[in-house]
């Protein structure tokens, strides 16, 4: 525990990453919450978990939506179980949503349309070739795979198979991507890759993660007295070098016009959150096309570059930043009014949607996927209210009916273009005139799947760092899985463990690989 009652430690970035780490400072360390400051540039907490409802005419949107696994995500439910619930009274997080998912378990039977027909999604349809491809990757090492991308390692046929298909609407991944971090998803999910065309290992929170995960925590920390420091943009953190090694000297901040600069104690401590999916992202409407604009750089990127120069022990921002090209992509959220489209989409998902309801349209030039979510799926939303959350892969891509890129496409064009691909045209204006489609913008978003080498992402606590630690989707955590919340968690966990020798270890990582059982299974799903 922390003896030194005068240590304050500043957390840069409002992320998950940043409010685990104070709730292990606090939990774990003894630090007092007055003694914690978190820096965020927006108005609101929360980073990529940020859904909302705008008003009742915008409708809701949502950039992204996160996938659970109890078993992979040790570090998740180890926070989970240390905040209580803010609508279940009496009960933590985690007890909240173990019970939610006892009721509503995951499962899909329409994985896969294309020409409007659910297709068989249960064979992999894989060539001998990438099987014996497949397997063999297990077994190389990561410095092998360093700067090689997926479609290096396979044939041409592996990309319009079945497993591709399941695989990479599930996880995000594009043929352009990291091997690396492709090997490490097939290893961290190899438990469930027997049900990978059913999803039916894939857990859900019991609304939206902002309110369920983000919401709470916050409230948990204010209650303790942390500070939150918004629309303040963190623009430098000065390092001073010691014989004993480098520490934080200052940092220097702006809000409302103004230049603040914080002197830091050599024993303060400062955690700092590198990079962002959801920069520089841009919102549409139903009738305007999401505008991004990559000139003014968000905080977390510009300060990454502007650290990092000079320093390799603190990453290479430009693997992951400068590709917008290769790493964003278009997403979508529509709230319907009316049933009908629930009701039409209750012939692909053969089953009132309660849960899981993911459909992926593999003959969509924007290689669509949509996901109908359950109700509530917001605290306050009106039970007349359905919602609808969805994004291309190739929004890059001129789209089948609409012909334009989904990326410069409006909400109607981008519903336009979904209603034929569900063949719902019959009911095409009863459709359009009850719902509002929010496209969103998001140049960064699978920026961290880019091919990397391993030192391009720092460690959490790089070598001779004596105050300060890296976490988020940008730090290197060897041998979890990025573009999760868990990964985001567990570098909290290491940076406080580390930063203040906690006889503490992370939570432990599952390795379904070292399990017979699920081994046997996952080389029988292979060739099946």
């Amino acid at each position: 525990m922390n003896k030194d009652k005068e240590t304050k430690v500043y957390l840069i970035g409002g992320g998950i990453a940043s409010l685990a780490a104070a709730v292990y400072c606090i939990k774990d360390a003894g630090i007092k919450g007055e003694s914690i400051s978190i820096f965020d540039e927006a108005k609101r907490i929360g980073g990529s978990l940020d859904a909302q409802d705008l008003s009742e005419s915008e409708g809701y949107v949502m950039r992204g939506i996160r996938m659970f696994e109890e078993k992979a995500f040790t570090a998740t439910f180890d926070l989970m179980a240390s905040i209580p619930s803010l609508i279940a009274k009496g009960k933590t997080l985690r007890e909240e949503f173990v019970e939610f998912n006892k009721k509503s378990r995951s499962y899909s039977k329409a994985r896969l349309l294309k020409n409007r027909q659910v297709i068989d999604s249960h064979p992999l349809g894989l060539s001998s070739k990438d099987r014996l491809n497949l397997i063999g990757l297990l077994l190389r090492s990561e410095v092998s795979l360093e700067d090689r991308d997926i479609k290096s390692l396979f044939t041409n046929d592996f990309f319009t198979s079945n497993f591709w298909y399941e695989f990479c609407t599930v996880f995000a991944f594009q043929p352009w991507h990291s091997a690396i971090e492709f090997r490490r998803y097939f290893l961290r999910f190899i438990q469930g890759f027997s049900t990978i065309d059913t999803l039916e290992d894939i857990e859900i929170s019991p609304y939206n993660q902002y309110e369920f995960l983000v919401m709470p925590i916050v409230d948990w920390l204010k209650s303790r007295g942390v500070v939150f420091v918004t629309n303040a943009k963190v623009t430098d953190v000065g390092f001073v070098s010691t014989r004993k090694g480098q520490r934080v000297e200052y940092i220097i901040y702006g809000q409302c016009g103004t230049e603040t600069k914080v002197m830091v104690k050599e024993s303060d401590r400062v955690i700092m959150t590198l990079g962002s999916i959801v920069a520089n992202s841009a919102i549409g409407s139903m009738h305007t096309v999401p505008i991004v604009d990559l000139r003014n750089k968000s905080g977390s990127w510009a300060l990454w570059e502007r650290i990092a120069a000079g320093r390799p022990e603190f990453g290479v921002p430009a693997v992951f930043g400068g590709h917008t090209d290769r790493s964003g992509w278009t997403s979508f959220t529509i709230t319907f009014r009316d049933r009908t489209f629930f009701d039409l989409m209750e012939k692909f998902v053969h089953k009132k949607v309660t849960t899981y309801g993911g459909v992926n349209i593999v003959d969509s030039n924007w290689f669509m996927s949509v996901v109908l979510s359950y109700k509530p799926y917001f605290l306050h939303q009106p039970n007349t209210i359905n919602l609808c959350w969805g994004y291309g892969l190739r929004s890059d891509a001129v789209g089948n009916i609409v012909k334009k890129k989904m990326s410069e496409c409006t909400g109607e064009e981008i519903l336009i273009e979904l209603v034929h691909h569900l063949g719902f045209e019959a009911h095409r204006d009863a459709i359009l005139g009850s719902a509002v489609c929010i496209p969103c913008g998001t140049p960064y978003i699978t920026s961290l799947f880019l091919p990397r080498k391993i030192s391009d992402r720092p460690a959490v606590v790089p070598q001779g760092a004596m105050n300060f630690a890296f976490v988020g989707q940008y730090c290197e955590v060897p041998g979890d899985v990025v573009f999760t919340v868990e990964y985001s968690i567990r570098s909290a966990q290491i940076a406080v463990d580390t930063l203040f020798g906690l006889d503490k270890r992370p939570s432990p990582m599952y390795k379904g690989i070292r399990h017979m059982g699920v081994l046997y299974a996952a080389m029988k799903t292979i060739i099946r």
